[in-house]
């Protein structure tokens, strides 16, 4: 079985042989969380796929708010990446070395800024590496483009509507959290946030995703599979949170690949909603 939306994601080897398009822009994506003490920027700073360009969600973000690395404007998105050179025509290919989470957070931010051509590389910075394609510690010199945003609202969701989704069901709200977390049986990795999930909510954790050996997305029948187990209609668009809007865009992903309608993000996912005195919160399953 293939994907039904396969344009989401290109391969190692499709990247080899488009290195040098001029159409094709190359962004690293990677992003830790504070407990994990890497540094994304000196990381890429070393070694990167050659031409790619650093997308840092905490700096192109609504400085603010806040809550972490939050969409920011369309004009500042479009600033930002205008001086990265991404611009209109461009097909942009994000990888990560995680794999998957910084470069589906930074697809969907595409996506919900407009820019449809965006793809993410299958396995990421690890198995472009483990098959012996090329790396370099060369800056990339970029040339600004012009970059047209436009906020898709159908892919964005605040606290608020997501009170109104549980209240109507109009969309199905998922959480991509680890199982346990979503159960509240362990403490969440920020400090001051309460334990469980949102009433109502399903739970479909991002790594269920992801085959663990290849850092690739699993095929799509086994993404149909995971969906399914976790109760969720695949049919009915979705809205997704996780602990701070990051690997709920994996979730986001999955669906898109398997031709389920956009998933929105709600963005400010658990780090808000765990943190606020009047969010609802259930412990269990």
């Amino acid at each position: 079985m293939t994907y039904a939306r396969p344009d989401a994601l290109v391969s190692t080897d499709w990247l080899a042989s488009h290195l040098s398009a001029p159409d094709v822009r190359i962004v690293d994506a990677s992003f830790y969380l504070p407990a994990q003490k890497r540094n994304p920027k000196a990381e890429f700073a070393a070694q990167h796929i050659p031409g790619a360009v650093y997308f840092d969600i905490d700096e192109i973000a609504d400085s603010d708010n806040p809550l972490p690395h939050m969409l920011p404007s369309p004009e500042k998105f479009s600033a930002r990446v205008r001086k990265l050179g991404l611009g209109d025509g461009n097909k942009i290919v994000v990888y990560d070395t995680t794999p998957m989470t910084g470069a589906a957070r930074v697809w969907w931010m595409f996506r919900a800024m407009g820019h449809k051509d965006v793809a993410i590389l299958d396995g990421g910075l690890p198995k472009w590496m483990a098959e012996g394609h090329p790396v370099t510690d060369d800056v990339t010199v970029a040339r600004e483009k012009h970059f047209t945003a436009r906020l898709d609202n159908t892919l964005v969701r605040s606290v608020d509507d997501v009170k109104g989704l549980l209240d109507s069901k109009r969309e199905q709200v998922v959480d991509a959290r680890a199982a346990n977390r979503f159960r509240g049986e362990v403490p969440e990795p920020r400090a001051g946030l309460r334990i469980g999930h949102m009433p109502g909510a399903f739970n479909l954790p991002y790594n269920d995703l992801i085959d663990a050996k290849t850092g690739t997305m699993k095929p799509a029948a086994d993404l149909k599979a995971a969906i399914a187990k976790s109760g969720i209609d695949p049919a009915k668009k979705v809205t997704a949170s996780c602990g701070s809007g990051v690997t709920a865009c994996v979730v986001a992903l999955g669906l898109y690949l398997t031709g389920a309608p956009d998933a929105a993000i709600y963005d400010g996912s658990w780090t808000e909603w765990g943190g606020r005195a009047d969010t609802p919160i259930v412990t269990g399953p």
